[in-house]
């Protein structure tokens, strides 16, 4: 099996950075990349671009986390390297969803999974997670559903 587009980025990006000297950018890149290759080692498989995609997204969510937990701290000299973090990694993801895509993508898997209570939540996150996997906080995602599951 061929390597992921993605991660072949990941690859050409991480040599830029080296002979760019930016050693910020190639510290994530890294940590991208050795991530990916914990997956592949561990399982014993290539991974291919949408479970690339899921990594990163796990990546962003573990950093979205930390900013809070920064925030409430007031460790700004950590959540700026958070930041900088989930910046380069959003990069390498899918463009944001904006908030009426979302809204409509949820409205038609309610819609579609004839979910009627907060009971089918999980149906219902069934059927979106694949389409909006590093394109939306599915944090946010699964509060809307909640939301709209229980004025239902």
């Amino acid at each position: 099996m061929p390597a992921s587009t993605l991660k072949l980025k990941l690859q050409s990006d991480m040599k830029s950075s080296m002979k760019a000297g930016d050693k910020a950018r190639l510290s994530v890149i890294r940590l991208m990349l050795a991530a990916i290759n914990q997956i592949e080692v561990d399982e014993r498989i290539e991974l291919d671009d949408s479970r690339i995609t899921a990594v990163l997204d796990r990546m962003t969510k573990q950093r979205r986390e930390s900013i809070e937990h920064f925030s409430s701290a007031s460790r700004d000299d950590l959540i700026a390297i958070e930041e900088y973090e989930l910046q380069t990694i959003r990069e390498y993801l899918p463009e944001l969803l904006s908030q009426a895509e979302i809204n409509t993508l949820v409205e038609q898997s309610i819609q579609a999974s004839d979910a009627s209570s907060i009971k089918d939540m999980g149906r219902v996150m069934g059927l979106l997670k694949p389409q909006l996997q590093g394109r939306a906080d599915m944090k946010k995602v699964s509060q809307l559903i909640k939301s709209r599951l229980d004025t239902a």
